[in-house]
């Protein structure tokens, strides 16, 4: 399952997964690198940071960015 950080609260990453609810997971289970925005996988029960469909994410939403302010 993909996950999304939306922010970071003290030791604490609050993340929107794939079917839209939100998790809580704790930053020190993180890779390192990850930050708000960043697409995280969980498999097997490690996590990994998917660094293709972050670029991807952020390239639509500089899009959007773009044909509402631009």
């Amino acid at each position: 399952m993909r996950y999304v950080i939306d922010r970071i609260e003290g030791a604490l990453a609050v993340c929107e997964r794939e079917d839209g609810l939100f998790s809580d997971i704790p930053l020190c289970q993180l890779p390192q690198g990850a930050r708000e925005g960043s697409v995280l996988l969980c498999e097997n029960g490690a996590w990994g940071l998917d660094t293709r469909a972050e670029k991807e994410r952020r390239a639509r939403l500089f899009e959007k960015q773009e044909g509402l302010f631009g």
